[in-house]
C-alpha cells in the first residue's frame, strides 16, 4: 500500500476522471453483491463529477498518494454528497476523515443504498441514524438508498 499524504485539498476539473475511476474502484469492490457484472456508468457518472464540480455550492475534497486519489468527499454545506476510499487504503480511517470534514461543514443528512453495510457502520457510529425515508437508486438494478441524518 502506498502511503497517502492525508493532506486534503480540494478538487479542480482536472480531477473529474480521477474522481470518477476512484468512485468506480470503491464501487466495483465494496458494492459487487448489490450491482453485479452489470457495467459501470462511466459516463454517467463523469458527468455528475463534471457538475458537481461546477457547482458553487459543492465543495469536493480528495487525498492522494503517489499513485492518483485515495479518498473523496463531496459536500453542500447542508448534505454529504458522496464518499469514497480507494479499496487499498480501506480502514485506514479516510473515510471517518472525509466524513468528519463534511459534518463540520455543515452536512446533516446523506443517502445510501440499503445494502452498503460497511457505509452504514461509519455513519451508525458516528451518530446517525435512518430517518425512515428512503428512494430508489437511479442506476440499475435500482436498489434502495436510505437517508440518513445526524443526531
Amino acid at each position: 500500500m502506498t502511503s497517502a499524504r492525508r493532506q486534503w485539498r480540494r478538487a479542480t476539473s482536472d480531477d473529474v476522471v480521477a474522481l470518477r475511476d476512484l468512485e468506480r474502484a470503491a464501487s466495483r469492490a465494496g458494492l459487487a453483491h448489490v450491482f453485479g457484472a452489470l457495467p459501470y456508468p462511466d459516463d454517467d457518472v463523469l458527468a455528475r463529477w463534471v457538475l458537481l464540480l461546477d457547482d458553487p455550492e459543492v465543495v469536493v475534497e480528495v487525498v492522494e498518494d503517489d499513485a492518483g486519489l485515495v479518498a473523496l468527499a463531496a459536500h453542500d454545506g447542508s448534505s454529504l454528497r458522496h464518499l469514497a476510499v480507494r479499496p487499498d487504503h480501506w480502514g485506514s480511517g479516510l473515510g471517518r476523515e472525509g466524513f468528519a470534514r463534511a459534518e463540520a461543514a455543515g452536512a446533516r443528512r446523506l443517502w445510501v443504498l440499503a445494502d452498503n453495510g460497511r457505509a452504514r457502520a461509519l455513519y451508525e457510529s458516528c451518530g446517525w441514524r435512518p430517518s425512515g425515508t428512503s428512494q430508489e437508486c437511479p442506476w440499475p438494478p435500482f436498489p434502495t438508498e436510505l437517508e440518513y441524518a445526524a443526531p
